[in-house]
């Protein structure tokens, strides 16, 4: 498929990462159809990106949804609460026939994706990739690089490190909606937390350097544990950052550059393990919300050009060459390490 023939979709497009979402798809030469369902926020947006279409439309419409897409050669879903808007956008995709990518954090949301949908989307020979950004997806990519050749592993480790987190409305009413849905994967399953969260040390690259974190519930373990065969996968957080979204003061992200990018700056380091041998891969760079943006347009550029292994739900790391797509994101985006490889 040309991609210039058709646009693409982004679905909630007057979010915060949506902004970002929107503004890579143009730079990769894309045409962004804007699609929500309040028309005075889409035509706000689209002041922002002249020359973009909008489109009106709800998930409580399908006929909305359907006209909307009739338009696009794939789908960026960028409305949370995911667990209201998933179902409804895939399901339009698969009518519409065309990929379906989202940035969703939620675990519950992203397992429930690949329980309901794996089946009609393989069937369909479409591509449904959930958490296909900083939550989720770069984790993901980062565990299939650590663990390059190996067939297994017998504990995976995902370690963040963040400065500073600085809440979209859209994380605190994530978070709100999320409370006691957490799981962890350990056993070969996942399953609810024994007790409270693990707690202890990491170190990180310079600068961060060894850290006080704590076991964390996140996309991550949903979205490793669907194809690498590994029977431990622990997801940790430094503690400062938890300490931010904890607390209701902690005012939303604001621009720090032009490009709307906030002054975060983060660390996502994976450590796997097997039979005493350990591999290391690990990305770092800015705003954890703007990086979600050429996560998700590097995907949906390589899954129109042919370069996704499979059809069906999938996670980036199993539709993508792990090291390859993290090396084109270097280092514009990201920089990045992983074994027998040199910094990016």
């Amino acid at each position: 498929m040309n991609r210039h023939h058709k646009g693409v979709a982004v679905v909630g497009a007057y979010g915060h990462t949506a902004a970002f979402v929107v503004a890579e798809l143009r730079r990769r030469g894309f045409a962004p159809l804007l699609v929500g369902r309040d028309a005075t926020r889409l035509r706000s947006a689209a002041l922002a990106h002249p020359g973009t279409e909008t489109h009106v439309a709800s998930v409580a419409d399908p006929a909305s949804l359907d006209r909307a897409l009739s338009l696009a050669a794939a789908v960026v879903n960028c409305a949370g609460p995911f667990a209201d808007t998933a179902a409804p956008v895939i399901d339009a995709a698969l009518r519409a026939g065309i990929p379906y990518l989202d940035v969703a954090a939620e675990q519950a949301v992203v397992l429930e994706t690949f329980e309901r949908y794996g089946r009609r989307a393989r069937e369909a020979g479409v591509v449904v990739a959930p958490a296909t950004a900083f939550y989720g997806g770069l984790g993901d990519l980062l565990a299939c690089a650590a663990m390059g050749d190996w067939p297994d592993a017998d504990d995976l480790t995902i370690a963040f490190a963040l400065d500073s987190w600085l809440p979209t409305r859209g994380t605190r009413e994530t978070v709100r909606r999320n409370a006691g849905r957490h799981l962890v994967f350990t056993g070969n399953r996942l399953v609810p937390p024994a007790g409270p969260p693990a707690t202890g040390t990491w170190s990180f690259p310079p600068p961060l350097g060894v850290q006080e974190v704590t076991g964390l519930s996140t996309a991550d373990q949903v979205t490793v544990s669907r194809h690498l065969r590994v029977p431990e996968i622990r997801v940790r957080m430094n503690r400062a950052p938890l300490r931010d979204l904890g607390d209701p003061a902690t005012p939303p992200p604001t621009a720090a550059d032009g490009s709307g990018r906030s002054a975060q700056t983060f660390v996502v380091d994976v450590v796997a393990r097997r039979a005493g041998a350990e591999r290391r891969a690990t990305a770092s760079g800015r705003d954890i919300y703007a990086v979600t943006a050429p996560l998700v347009g590097e995907a949906v550029e390589r899954i129109l050009d042919g370069r996704a292994r499979r059809t069906g739900v999938a996670t980036a790391g199993e539709l993508f060459d792990a090291p390859d797509f993290l090396r084109a994101l270097a280092p514009a985006h990201l920089t990045y390490t992983a074994p027998g490889e040199h910094r990016h």
